[in-house]
């Protein structure tokens, strides 16, 4: 592991945005799909009657957004190695689907344990009878509701932390190198203790800019997101011999 100036993550980000101008089509395709995606799952659960669980979903957006840039890490691995881009290169980067997929295997499961806590916390502060769900925004707002909100952003917050210790790194290595996904998530620990205080801004700015997305209805994740991506490759090359 190399060690990092403590504000290396804006160029980092320098980096990104420079690829996603180099490649606007493929990467503000993909910024699109996850648009589109959101408001697709967002309308879906307003349709059933299960609005309340779009703040556990959008919460995990970030536990499972490393896989979904998989093809915007090889995007930008092309265009630093002076190869051809595209969007349908991109969408067939999948080069080692056994170990990637592993990798997704425990993003999943990381989400779906995430959306477990959070429902269960919901049902143990509530016990005595939830509100309306159409009045649940409202309602969480309230003074007196203020600790189900504290606890619950901390859990979640938890969630994220582990989920980025194990992949700050991870998939664009596995992308990029013969490793296994155990190796992976090793290496992306190993990057965190080399370079605390760079990989702590790291993670500030990927969750600023994750909430940045969330607040704007989903519509800056369309930029956003492909922009972290981009960058979280030059992190994985900046940090790794």
């Amino acid at each position: 592991m190399r060690r990092v100036p403590d504000d290396q993550p804006w160029r980092w980000l320098q980096a990104g945005w420079q690829d996603l101008c180099r490649a606007p089509r493929v990467s503000l395709s993909y910024g699109a799909g996850i648009v589109a995606i959101s408001y697709a799952l967002a309308i879906g659960l307003w349709q059933a009657g299960l609005i309340y669980l779009v703040l556990p979903l959008a919460g995990g957006f970030l536990l499972v957004a490393p896989l979904l840039a998989i093809g915007l890490y090889d995007t930008s691995r092309r265009l630093q190695a002076g190869e051809p881009v595209g969007l349908r290169i991109s969408l067939t980067s999948w080069r080692r689907p056994v170990a990637i997929g592993s990798f997704g295997i425990v993003l999943l499961l990381l989400h779906f344990a995430w959306v477990r806590t959070a429902l269960l916390w919901f049902v143990l502060y509530f016990h005595d009878g939830t509100p309306p769900l159409d009045a649940i925004p409202f309602y969480l707002i309230e003074a007196r509701n203020l600790p189900f909100l504290v606890i619950g952003t901390a859990m979640g917050a938890g969630f994220a932390l582990l989920t980025f210790a194990l992949s700050a790194i991870s998939l664009p290595l596995l992308l990029n190198r013969d490793v296994d996904v155990v190796s992976a998530m090793g290496a992306s620990l190993r990057a965190i203790i080399a370079n605390p205080k760079a990989m702590a801004l790291w993670a500030g700015l990927i969750l600023f800019f994750t909430g940045v997305g969330l607040a704007t209805f989903f519509v800056g994740l369309g930029v956003l997101f492909p922009l972290v991506a981009h960058a979280s490759w030059h992190a994985c090359r900046d940090i790794v011999r």
